[in-house]
């Protein structure tokens, strides 16, 4: 069987030899990487994706995935994924629906948490550049504010097959040359970090966590805890702290007591260089050892160097206050734990911490900022 061999770095298509094709994609002092064992189609089905979307010859078919396209309504078909473009097709009762666009075209790539609405699937979001790909409008959900045009994907097999294939497949065309460097020949394609469907074990996994925010704050205990209501509060202040398309679910009870809520949202460039999709679980419970809340929080990173081999723990204690009934404590801790090994752990435990003891630190500090000056307002009108 022929395999496909990518190197996350320049796209140049290198002829068949030796019964391997690789897309090469340019140099990393004299090392190459690969993504892992992507198969080349048959040479029948080959030609079956080059007929069926109108393409040269030289064209050939990566890799296809079962999904629903999903518009007003869902639609099932075949996501097409080549060294230039994806494509979808799919025939229902005779009527076909087809289309294509080039990776070049897409700004960016979101994931949407698992709703009701998608019957428990997460959502790849796929947003092109304003003026591009038009003749694949038919096949948008949505076209934003800006022009854009959004393609939503659902109910893939293997979610996480599927998303790391079509993000590495993206980014060898986009990213820039500091953005490859970061890329190392160590950094493998295995299975990516899943939250674990188990919320109980969110609150066993506490252990080697350590603080990285603590402060008295002068407003009370369930003014603090509007960050985490999915309210205008709360999006206002990941706004402003460099959150973009914040989202959030209701909190539902889980088990006694027991609350959780997803969260998800990306990075912009001033956060970090990479950008970077965000998706969290977390956990609220009433702490009476505190008089509060405790909040915890499981945090998966993606489109960032070694992403899938870490996941990142946080715990918020928000408690009541020595200073008096007006105020609060606060107190957060983190916690990194590896899922995969590399050489660069201890640069990357310490960055990540660094990182979000600044972010943290911010947000409180939006946070006690608008909530006063909400007061101030309101006891002015009065």
């Amino acid at each position: 069987m022929l395999k496909l061999y990518v190197c996350v770095l320049e796209a140049k298509v290198l002829p068949v030899k030796d019964s391997y094709v690789k897309l090469r994609l340019g140099k990393f002092k004299s090392k190459t990487r690969v993504l892992r064992n992507l198969n080349l189609r048959s040479p029948q089905r080959n030609s079956t994706f080059q007929k069926m979307f109108g393409l040269p010859p030289e064209e050939f078919l990566i890799k296809d995935f079962t999904c629903y396209l999903k518009r007003k309504m869902p639609l099932q078909g075949r996501l097409f994924l080549s060294a230039r473009i994806l494509g979808f097709y799919a025939s229902l009762l005779g009527h076909k629906t087809k289309f294509f666009f080039l990776w070049e075209d897409i700004e960016e790539i979101q994931v949407l948490p698992p709703t009701l609405a998608t019957l428990g699937s997460p959502t790849l979001v796929i947003i092109l550049q304003r003026g591009r790909g038009l003749d694949a409008r038919h096949g948008a959900k949505t076209q934003d504010e800006e022009g854009r045009l959004r393609f939503h994907f659902q109910s893939f097999v293997s979610f996480s097959a599927a998303s790391r294939t079509i993000k590495a497949l993206w980014r060898t065309r986009i990213l820039n040359p500091y953005q490859k460097e970061q890329i190392t020949d160590d950094h493998e394609d295995q299975e990516g970090l899943v939250i674990p469907e188990d919320s109980a074990t969110i609150l066993e996994d506490e252990e080697k966590m350590s603080r990285i925010f603590s402060a008295e704050l002068p407003i009370k205990v369930r003014s603090v805890m509007g960050i985490f209501e999915g309210e205008n509060l709360e999006h206002k202040i990941m706004r402003r702290s460099g959150c973009v398309n914040y989202e959030t679910t209701s909190w539902e009870k889980v088990k006694p007591d027991v609350f959780e809520r997803h969260v998800s949202y990306r990075f912009n460039r001033q956060v970090s260089a990479f950008g970077g999709e965000v998706t969290c679980t977390q956990q609220k419970f009433l702490n009476p050892s505190t008089g509060g809340w405790t909040v915890i929080e499981v945090m998966a990173l993606h489109g960032v160097p070694f992403a899938d081999h870490f996941h990142i723990h946080f715990k918020y204690e928000i408690g009541k206050s020595s200073l008096g009934e007006c105020a609060c404590k606060c107190d957060a801790y983190i916690g990194i734990t590896w899922l995969k090994s590399t050489k660069f752990q201890q640069r990357i435990n310490r960055n990540i911490t660094a990182k979000f003891k600044l972010r943290l630190k911010e947000i409180f500090e939006l946070l006690q900022k608008e909530i006063l000056l909400m007061s101030h307002n309101s006891n002015g009108q009065g």
